[in-house]
């Protein structure tokens, strides 16, 4: 039997980790193709001997792109940043490697590709990252138009950055934002002998998302290259539940234990501090995710989600308490004793 070969790009990232070890276990001899085969080398025991290769490519290399994908049967393209760095630019990154990716595939006589973009992708978006993933998903089908495009929502998971974020500055900070609180707040006068003043911080709560636990972007991935009714489709890939930001914060404190005041950020503010933190080397904060906050990150209703592929949804309250655990407070010394 001819080993069926998969080039995954970006598989030494967060969620690329995760889908390397699902194509390994799914009998696939998996090609990493990343730009540090050295930090990548801690894949090689997520599958057998010799079945996870890392191999050095950039998506922005054509040569080196062909050279990696020859020979696959399937390819998978994780690539994406969430901020531009020198060289790095969204567009380079998004839709240029992108691009060059799916025309070395189909050069290649790759039979499956699957990409995976954004939720809120969008070619009219006012934000740098959802416009240039939308160019890079227009990218992929003309060159390669059987390819599956999935967009996941925020992805969470043991080595997140979102979650993770959050929790730990929970341990440091006595408040977590809630970034798109409304300015000024809403009062609402209430008449009578006692009269009252009621003071609403923070309106709808902020932007909505729809978390995906990684597990479930993984599976998605390995179902859209086995699955052929998916060639040439986009999917949304997103949890079963919808939360504002304010319940983000909530579920973050809720799953450390810890206490924090959840201070309105409303978006005037939140440019402000994003033109201080988006100079940092590695920006907490920047001028286009804040952007992107101002709108939701939930599913249109207009595409199918993960569940066409046959996957399911996992709610981010089983998940996250089990790797957050580790920021809750530690306990008193007589009761560790005890």
């Amino acid at each position: 039997m001819a080993r069926r070969i998969v080039t995954v790009f970006g598989g030494s990232g967060f969620l690329g980790r995760h889908v390397v070890q699902r194509l390994a276990a799914d009998g696939f001899t998996v090609r990493v193709a990343v730009r540090d085969t050295e930090a990548a080398s801690f894949l090689k025991p997520l599958g057998g001997p010799g079945q996870i290769v890392p191999i050095k490519a950039s998506v922005t290399d054509p040569e080196a792109v062909a050279l990696v994908v020859k020979g696959a049967q399937a390819v998978v393209n994780l690539v994406g940043i969430l901020y531009e760095s020198g060289r790095a630019t969204f567009r380079l990154i998004h839709a240029e490697g992108a691009a060059i990716v799916a025309k070395a595939s189909a050069a290649a006589g790759v039979k499956r590709l699957v990409h995976v973009s954004a939720l809120g992708a969008d070619a009219a978006s006012p934000s740098a990252y959802a416009r240039t993933k939308a160019e890079g998903e227009a990218a992929v089908l003309e060159a390669f138009p059987g390819a599956t495009i999935l967009r996941p929502s925020v992805v969470f998971g043991p080595e997140d950055g979102f979650f993770n974020l959050f929790a730990s500055l929970a341990t440091v900070s006595p408040v977590l934002p809630v970034m798109g609180a409304p300015f000024p707040p809403k009062v609402t006068l209430f008449g009578g002998g006692d009269s009252l003043v009621d003071i609403d911080l923070y309106g709808g709560g902020g932007p909505r998302f729809q978390p995906v636990y990684v597990e479930d972007v993984a599976e998605s991935v390995r179902a859209a290259l086995t699955d052929t009714a998916a060639k040439g489709r986009i999917f949304e890939v997103v949890g079963p539940k919808t939360y504002s930001f304010k319940e983000v914060m909530e579920l973050v404190l809720s799953a450390t234990g810890r206490r924090c005041w959840l201070m309105p950020v409303p978006f005037w503010l939140a440019r402000l501090q994003a033109a201080i933190l988006g100079l940092l080397p590695k920006p907490l904060l920047t001028k286009d995710q804040v952007i992107l906050l101002g709108r939701d990150n939930i599913a249109t209703g207009t595409l199918p989600t993960q569940a066409g592929l046959g996957v399911g949804a996992t709610a981010a309250e089983g998940i996250l308490p089990a790797y957050l655990g580790r920021f809750r407070p530690q306990l008193k010394q007589a009761e560790r004793l005890a």
